[in-house]
This record gives C-alpha cells, sequence and structure tokens, in this order.
C-alpha cells in the first residue's frame, strides 16, 4: 500500500482499533516520508456462499431469505423473534462451517426443519409440508405420525 499523498510504499501503524463491532480493524498510518497522516481498514474476505437450487441454479445465499422461511413457518405461533433469529444464526453459522463455496438447498431445508423441529412442533409441520410438498393429507399424517413417535 502506497501513501495516498505522495506514493511513498513505506509507512508506519500509528494506531489500530476494532471497528464496525469487530468486523473490521482502523489503522492510522504515518508516511515518514511527507509526514502525513491516513487511516485504512482492514477487513476478512469472506467468500459467498452459492446455493444449488433443484433446478440446478445457483444464487448467493441469503439470510434474509432463511429467516422469512422460519418466520413464516412460525407465524402466529408461541416462538418469540429472539429464538427465530437465533435458530437463522445457528443455521447460517453451520452452513459456513460445513461448506467452503456451494451448498444444495436441499441441505438448507434439512437443516431448517432440524432446527424447527425443536422449536416448535406446529412450525415444523409447515415447513415440512412445503419443503417436502406434501401431495395429499396422507403424506401429511405420515409425518405427524412420525413426529408423535
Amino acid at each position: 500500500m502506497n501513501c495516498p499523498y505522495c506514493g511513498n510504499p513505506d509507512h508506519r501503524v500509528i494506531d489500530s482499533r476494532s471497528s464496525e463491532e469487530g468486523k473490521a480493524i482502523r489503522r492510522r498510518r504515518e508516511c515518514p516520508k511527507c509526514k502525513r497522516r491516513f487511516t485504512t481498514y482492514e477487513y476478512i474476505e469472506e467468500s459467498r456462499l452459492m446455493v444449488i437450487k433443484k433446478d440446478g441454479r445457483k444464487e448467493p445465499f441469503s439470510r434474509e431469505k432463511l429467516l422469512s422461511g422460519i418466520m413464516t413457518a412460525c407465524e402466529k405461533r408461541p416462538v418469540s423473534t429472539e429464538r427465530i433469529e437465533k435458530a437463522a444464526n445457528d443455521i447460517e453459522r453451520q452452513l459456513h462451517r460445513k461448506y467452503e463455496k456451494e451448498v444444495n438447498a436441499k441441505d438448507i431445508g434439512e437443516l431448517v426443519m432440524l432446527k424447527l423441529h425443536n422449536l416448535d412442533e406446529v412450525a415444523y409441520v409447515r415447513f415440512a409440508s412445503v419443503y417436502r410438498q406434501f401431495k395429499d393429507v396422507g403424506q401429511f399424517m405420515k409425518e405427524i405420525k412420525h413426529l408423535l413417535k
């Protein structure tokens, strides 16, 4: 990195501190040649997780979409927003830990169902009915019987 004022490649760090809730490091630097100071920020470069859809298309992972699906399943249920947020955070953390670049939508759906199963049984059945695309009441009843075991 060169000094933005004189172009000198040499500079020294005067001060470093955490910034943006720990997601960046702010560094105050000084150029020994022109004696001017400037600020730089360092961020962790995160690779974008891609979701492979059923039809083979790929799209960037969306936390908002994940959260929306969980919230829809929990609608009018006694599940706090805090617990829903925590569930979404847990799922997102698991995905980033287990998958480096790509994840199948199916794997995300399975993680959501597992989390909902522990969060609220009705929300779980709601999500499962859409996710697994139940064709008739028989499939719905089979899932409920499995849940009751």
